[in-house]
């Protein structure tokens, strides 16, 4: 069984696309937020409840639609859904852009599968470099059903999680894959300031984002700037071991 989720909304042209990539390799279930929830990040719904309801949308495909976030889809899904199932797979995306860097923190793609991970599922996050909605998704399908077929056939091992993004061009400018880490990267900030229709302030966060990085191929930022789709192995221990040493001090004050 494969499970499939998103934050872009059950019915993106992403999903679509890593549905048709998915259900190549056997039985699938999608569940997805019935609107867009992008930045959501690890969120979950505690003060509504939630509603899953069944729609008719990829032929021959079992999907739910559901009210609360990309982590509500997979909590429902396993605890709901597939009770007593097994999952060999979570699948989440394809997102409508990049995931790359410090991005992977508020994405509610990659928080999904990161949850799936969580409870010991192999899982994936899924991007493309591209906001369009008209986005051209036939390079990443193909990349895409690489990396599944070989995650089917060979299990993940200690790592559980797979941050995998896909540059915007063609098939045939892609160079091929780049396993890397996480590059180093921070978004500049503004807030646009307007007034609305009944005289109130409001503010618009608006910025760009910021590499730290040289021109090493070791991480995603570059190798995503030079047409690689990039991987990487990424986890849920947010431990910084090197300072545990150096804050030990601390146990005696």
């Amino acid at each position: 069984m494969i499970l499939i989720t998103n934050d872009d909304g059950i019915v993106a042209p992403g999903i679509k696309a890593l549905v048709e990539v998915a259900s190549q390799f056997g039985e699938v279930l999608v569940v997805a937020p019935d609107s867009p929830q992008s930045g959501q990040g690890h969120a979950i719904t505690l003060n509504n409840p939630l509603k899953l309801r069944k729609v008719d949308i990829f032929e021959g495909i079992d999907a739910y639609e559901c009210s609360g976030t990309p982590v509500d889809c997979v909590k429902l899904a396993k605890n709901v859904l597939l009770k007593g199932k097994k999952i060999d797979l979570c699948v989440s995306g394809i997102n409508h852009g990049a995931n790359s860097s410090i991005n992977i923190i508020y994405s509610g793609t990659m928080s999904a599968a990161m949850e799936a991970s969580i409870e010991g599922i192999d899982s994936i996050g899924f991007s493309l470099l591209d906001f369009s909605f008209e986005a051209d998704f036939e390079a990443a399908k193909f990349y895409i059903k690489k990396i599944i077929s070989s995650v089917l056939n060979q299990p993940m091992q200690d790592c559980k999680l797979w941050n995998v993004n896909i540059p915007a061009c063609g098939l045939d400018e892609i160079k091929g894959i780049k396993v890397c880490r996480q590059g180093n990267g921070t978004w500049v900030e503004e807030f646009q300031e307007g007034i609305d229709p009944r005289g109130e302030k409001y503010y618009w966060l608006t910025g760009k984002f910021v590499s730290y990085e040289n021109d090493d191929l070791d991480n995603d930022i570059n190798a995503l700037k030079n047409n690689y789709v990039s991987i990487v192995p990424s986890g849920h221990d947010l431990t910084h071991y090197a300072q545990i040493k150096n804050l030990k001090y601390l146990e005696n004050i």
